[in-house]
């Protein structure tokens, strides 16, 4: 038997109870409007302000009151923050314009085969770029090589490449003792820190 005690109240009873009503936008509007709202950083802080501090700063208690309030605030606030992202849905009606089916599958085929591949594999990547500055050659190493921590050979010289929360693991007794090559994954590339190979830290992007 359901216990009465305990209940969800959702967004939409949320904004019924203190609002006093919900507005409905048409099916896939919101999304867009979210994505676009993202690029433009329309409701960003500098633009509509700090809102949890804000809404701790209003000192009346109902909705219009507090409507009024934060209006009277940042009265270019809402109207700043509408043109910046108009701006963005512009550039959108663009590109949806650019998109049809050759478009939509060269885009899939980099989301699953390309990118699949470099997000899976880039540890070559790094061997090679590192080889590449070092002057050298580079390979991956084989299996009875990985089983003692070696991930390749810059020349020589084994390697192990970790992630740069592996740092805080050093010291620990299973701790590997090659030069550890670390890199950091960052939205438009990675980050790798070389030091113990080449003095140096690099970037591929």
């Amino acid at each position: 038997m359901r216990n009465p005690n305990l209940f969800v109240i959702s967004n939409e009873e949320l904004t019924e109870e203190l609002v006093g009503e919900t507005r409905a936008f048409p099916k896939y509007t919101t999304q867009i409007l979210n994505l676009c709202n993202q690029n433009a950083q329309g409701t960003r802080p500098p633009v509509v302000g700090q809102m949890s501090d804000l809404i701790q700063e209003c000192p009346f208690k109902t909705f219009k009151e507090w409507k009024e309030w934060y209006l009277s605030r940042k009265p270019r606030a809402i109207s700043e923050a509408t043109e910046r992202i108009q701006r963005i849905v512009s550039n959108f009606r663009t590109a949806l314009s650019l998109i049809d089916e050759n478009l939509i599958r060269a885009w899939v085929e980099d989301l699953v085969i390309v990118k699949s591949f470099t997000g899976l594999r880039f540890q070559q990547a790094i061997l090679s770029r590192v080889a590449k500055l070092k002057k050298t050659t580079f390979r991956l190493a084989n299996r009875d090589e990985e089983s003692k921590g070696i991930d390749g050979y810059i020349g020589q010289e084994p390697v192990s490449i970790k992630p740069e929360t592996y740092k805080s693991k050093l010291g620990l007794p299973e701790s590997i003792r090659i030069p550890i090559i670390y890199y950091e994954k960052l939205e438009n590339g990675i980050r790798v820190d070389a030091q113990t190979v080449l003095g140096k830290e690099i970037r591929l992007c």
